[in-house]
């Protein structure tokens, strides 16, 4: 329970100090996955009465975001946004949080969370306007991204500035956009702690904070987010000057024993008992050989997409009889219990095995875009930006793509490789069946993954269902996936060909300047926090 201790320590600073009467007025090393999934299990138990609520995907008894106390403003813009009610999180978050209460809310993916916390946030600075008045923390640049967008959205009425602060991004900006006190930072632990650990300065804007929100709390209260943590939070005014607002689709030991130790008083809710994946998301695997899984990927993509299916469409209708061909070949998916999606995220274990599997997918003529740490930050941001324009079907990720992007397009998740940890799967299949939509995830097994299967189903208490592919029909494209295949591991030798003589330029380019004394005092300073995302 090292990780929970840890997590203590991070809010244990004591202060005299009151919270401000303007706030009251408006109103916290990865374990093995056995050992971690033994103790999320029972954390639902140490929580204390309160916390625990009735399970639901997204609607509350609350009749309106006015019922709850949020301004007349903020409620035209929630509407202009088409969100006519309010979820359950929201409904059993905002009052507290305007009532100047730390809150710790845990519900499940696609339930609304970040407006629970955004739209407080921005009625308290609409009255106090000031900056830097809110930090928000979370894992991923993308989250980070796409936060900052929903902040901007229901901030559309006020005069709102934001940074986003996040790796792979030129550093001299972000520092620039700190020092112009914006009003809400958004950012990743590891560049914010890098860029206030270089000019001490920007550290001091943070000491006026109102509030501190930790979205996805459970990962950033892991051991590898420790140091900058400890870094930061001493930038912040004391816990009883501020307000903190914890929120996670997972229930972890840490985040219970933070509550119980360092944030006793804090309102606590729980919009479900357990993890659980959504009421409207139809669950299926395949098991299936591992030499062969990209050969039923291949034919479930086909069967599925309904973009692909209209390629084909397109072109049989040039050839006699077409028609009939095309409406039997829809009916013998359908038949076969395919379901037509728009599009598909397909998860993978690694930053190689997703950029393998973009290649070979190229080959075989499906559009996809692949997201993983191995990109660039421009890259990262174009390849997420395409698949959300429905310009590509197709994400290829790791799991950096698995906590919190909200696309609502998304109708099918792979699980390509199962993820180690049962919590991981429930994210996965987070990022489609969200806010009461209906959604498809389908998982992958193979002769190596009964455990992980059997982890999964008992972490998120049902059987997963079996999704029946015939074996003859799906070798029938064993040949062209293959020939692909090599042709994809080509093209993979020619980009580390390229690589590899971009590197030896560059070398001897920075030879010859340092031959002329042209060094300048060194290279490009390494990001801090790199591989935390």
């Amino acid at each position: 329970m090292a990780e929970a201790e840890d997590a203590v320590q991070l809010f244990s600073r004591k202060s005299s100090g009151k919270r401000k009467k303007s706030q009251q007025a408006n109103g916290a090393a990865d374990e093995s996955a056995p050992k971690r999934q033994q103790q999320e299990a029972g954390a639902a138990a140490a929580l204390p009465e309160r916390a625990q609520g009735e399970a639901s995907t997204s609607e509350s008894t609350a009749a309106s975001f006015k019922e709850l106390g949020v301004s007349g403003w903020l409620c035209s813009v929630v509407q202009s946004l088409g969100i006519r009610r309010p979820t359950q999180v929201q409904a059993g978050c905002i009052p507290a949080i305007l009532a100047g209460k730390d809150v710790i809310g845990t519900a499940q993916t696609g339930s609304g969370k970040t407006a629970a916390f955004a739209l407080p946030i921005l009625q308290h600075l609409a009255k106090d306007p000031y900056g830097i008045f809110a930090l928000v923390l979370t894992p991923t640049r993308e989250l980070a991204m796409q936060l900052a967008d929903q902040f901007r959205a229901f901030g559309a009425g006020m005069s709102l500035k934001d940074a986003v602060i996040i790796g792979g991004v030129e550093q001299q900006q972000q520092a620039q956009a700190l020092a112009r006190r914006p009003h809400v930072v958004v950012a990743t632990p590891g560049r914010l702690a890098a860029l206030v650990q270089s000019d001490s300065s920007l550290g001091a804007g943070f000491s006026r904070v109102a509030y501190l929100v930790m979205d996805e709390a459970d990962r950033l209260l892991d051991p590898s987010f420790e140091a900058d943590l400890r870094v930061l939070l001493p930038l912040l005014p004391e816990p009883s000057r501020r307000q903190s607002l914890l929120f996670s689709a997972t229930l972890t030991p840490s985040l219970v024993k933070l509550q119980a130790a360092s944030l006793a008083d804090a309102h606590v809710f729980q919009a479900y008992e357990g993890l659980r994946t959504a009421d409207r998301l139809d669950e299926q695997y395949v098991f299936i050989p591992q030499k062969v899984k990209d050969v039923y990927l291949h034919h479930l993509l086909l069967h599925s997409l309904a973009s692909l299916q209209q390629q084909q469409q397109q072109q049989q209708q040039q050839q006699p009889g077409a028609p009939a061909a095309a409406a039997a070949a829809a009916a013998d998916a359908e038949a076969a219990g395919f379901k037509r999606v728009r599009s598909a995220i397909i998860f993978v274990s690694t930053c190689k095995g997703c950029h393998m599997l973009s290649l070979l997918l190229r080959e075989l003529g499906l559009p996809a875009a692949a997201l993983h740490s191995g990109k660039s930050q421009k890259q990262r941001l174009a390849a997420l930006g395409s698949f959300k324009s429905e310009h590509v079907p197709l994400l290829l990720a790791t799991d950096v793509a698995a906590r919190g992007l909200d696309i609502p397009s998304v109708d099918l998740v792979v699980n390509y490789d199962l993820p180690l940890l049962a919590a991981d799967y429930v994210h996965r299949v987070g990022r489609t069946a969200r806010a009461g939509r209906a959604g498809w995830a389908v998982s992958f097994i193979t002769q190596y993954d009964v455990e992980l299967v059997s982890a999964i189903e008992g972490h998120i208490g049902h059987k997963l269902g079996e999704l029946e592919m015939d074996e003859a029909a799906v070798l029938k494209g064993i040949t062209r996936v293959y020939k692909a295949k090599k042709a994809a591991a080509l093209a993979a030798m020619n980009e580390e060909d390229k690589q590899a003589v971009g590197m030896g330029r560059s070398a001897g380019s920075s030879r010859h300047k340092r031959s002329n004394g042209a060094g300048g005092g060194g290279g490009k300073q390494r990001e801090a926090g790199s591989s935390k995302e």
